[in-house]
């Protein structure tokens, strides 16, 4: 397609222009620059020189998007895409759109960590007003140095016509698939796209990193819920197939409530409702656990492992504390801080998921000093702090102080109210899990005007080959703290 800068008053979708790459930003883009206006591209590197197609671009936009299409000067850390469907070029060449979700696959892995960290430090200096020099670490290097086969939870749409597909970036476009390089083995085997899955929306896989057997859990349309007779078609579908699998595998339908927020309930057809993983640490030795249908779950199969360790690491747990674990899903994090604040230790194992705090009170079993307490956190909070004498028995501190507190928040992050009764609790300590580092720093300007630091900052790359980062920070109040070393002021912005 040939470059039409000559006519810059035409901004339709798939306009080619020419520009420079700069800085990596938060979501996996470089922001670039074309006649004075700002354009996020993706699928390229800082310094490249590229021709962009734009794919959003309306004349009053404050800001463009578009793709890479062709590279006039690559950097040198580029390579061949490792995944055909999702490789911009090809998908240009071809006439369709990439698949969203490997956006990163052009660049070699130990670059994509180094700019996760430069993306890091830029988010929560802009946002947050103090540059962090975060360690940069990863799980699982010696599995696949190439970024592929690490994902053991995946999510597919379905076409009109049953088959499993991807949506292109940004899009309601469907792009059917015949493979997943980043998920597991497990889940190539299952050959989901030779299933019929007509009548439903969506499939979601669990493919357990100890080699279990797998769970597949099919949400219907909405129109195919409200039949019973095409409800009936789906379920024998599915049955027959997995049933004929040579894989042994869990089957269900996940059916949403009459709510928007309602829980999902998850009708078993073949096999069993919930998976099993198997979680080996260096600092906390080994646990099983059980997760129930689509319950959370880190996705990398190393990564339960790596944070768990690293959250040990930085919690610092010792005999008898009391720690406070926020957001805690099916009690991975819980059952390694229970074992070390040991019997005569509390933690309070807090979740707003039914189903989740369900596992979580499996997975503690046995654990006498890990009570688990289904709500959401800031109500938790705020419970402790209107009635601090409130008996353990009833999901009380009986008056007894909080040493730690370990949140691992959804991609939202904590939140004003929640940010603010934690500050209230005066921990010693604050351990500090995210998957975004623009609700972190949010949350890291507010933790920072309560009097707390930053003591270290680790960012884990458990994505590879997505723009996608994990980070674990530990704050300390700042009396307590020296002058942190990498920690540097800086002016926030307006």
């Amino acid at each position: 397609m040939a470059v039409t800068d000559a006519t810059p008053d035409i901004t339709e979708v798939g306009r080619i222009i020419e520009v420079e790459a700069g800085q990596m930003a938060h979501g996996g883009h470089c922001v670039a620059r074309h006649e004075g206006r700002v354009v996020f591209v993706r699928h390229a590197m800082p310094g490249e020189k590229v021709r962009v197609a734009l794919t959003e671009c309306d004349p009053g936009a404050r800001f463009w998007r578009g793709d890479a299409v062709e590279v006039l000067r690559p950097s040198e850390f580029r390579r061949i895409h490792q995944w055909k469907l999702a490789d911009v070029m090809r998908a240009h060449a071809s006439g369709r759109p990439p698949v969203g979700g490997a956006e990163f696959g052009h660049i070699v892995v130990p670059h994509q960590r180094r700019l996760k960290a430069q993306v890091f430090r830029d988010t929560v200096a802009r946002i947050a007003g103090v540059t962090l020099d975060p360690e940069v670490c990863f799980a699982g290097e010696e599995d696949e140095p190439t970024g592929q086969h690490w994902r053991t939870r995946t999510a597919f749409a379905v076409t009109p016509q049953g088959h499993i597909a991807m949506h292109a970036h940004r899009s309601t476009t469907l792009l059917p698939v015949r493979n997943m390089p980043l998920g597991v083995p497990a889940l190539d085997a299952l050959a989901l796209w030779d299933w019929d899955f007509t009548g439903a929306a969506r499939v979601d896989v669990a493919t357990p990193a100890n080699g279990s057997q797998p769970l597949v859990l099919v949400t219907p349309t909405p129109q195919t819920a409200a039949d019973e007779a095409k409800l009936g078609r789906l379920r024998t579908r599915i049955r027959q197939t997995a049933n004929a699998s040579a894989v042994e595998v869990s089957t269900g339908l996940a059916m949403p409530g009459p709510k928007r927020h309602s829980p999902v309930t998850v009708e078993r057809i073949t096999g069993r409702t919930w998976v099993s993983e198997t979680v080996r640490t260096e600092r906390g030795g080994e646990r099983r656990f059980r997760v129930t249908g689509d319950g959370f779950w880190q996705v990398h199969q190393h990564a339960p492992a790596t944070l768990v360790d690293a959250v040990l690491e930085d919690a610092q747990a010792q005999p008898g504390q009391i720690v406070a674990d926020l957001y805690a899903g099916a009690g991975l994090f819980s059952a390694f801080l229970a074992d070390a604040v040991g019997p005569e230790g509390r933690v309070y194992s807090v979740e707003a998921s039914r189903g989740a705090s369900k596992d979580a009170r499996r997975n503690l079993l046995g654990a006498e000093q890990a009570i688990v307490l289904n709500g959401p956190t800031d109500k938790v909070l705020g419970s402790w702090l209107k009635h601090p004498e409130r008996a353990v028995a009833d999901g009380g501190l009986a008056d007894t102080a909080v040493d730690t507190v370990v949140l691992d928040p959804p991609r939202s992050g904590a939140g004003r109210r929640a940010v603010e009764r934690i500050l209230a609790l005066r921990p010693g300590r604050i351990v500090y899990v995210s998957c975004d580092p623009a609700s972190f720093a949010r949350d890291l300007a507010w933790l920072r005007e309560g009097g707390y630091e930053v003591e270290r900052a680790r960012v884990f790359d458990l994505y590879p080959d997505t723009h996608h980062l994990e980070s674990v920070t530990v704050l300390r109040p700042a009396a307590d703290l020296v002058a942190a070393p990498g920690v540097v002021e800086t002016p926030a912005a307006e």
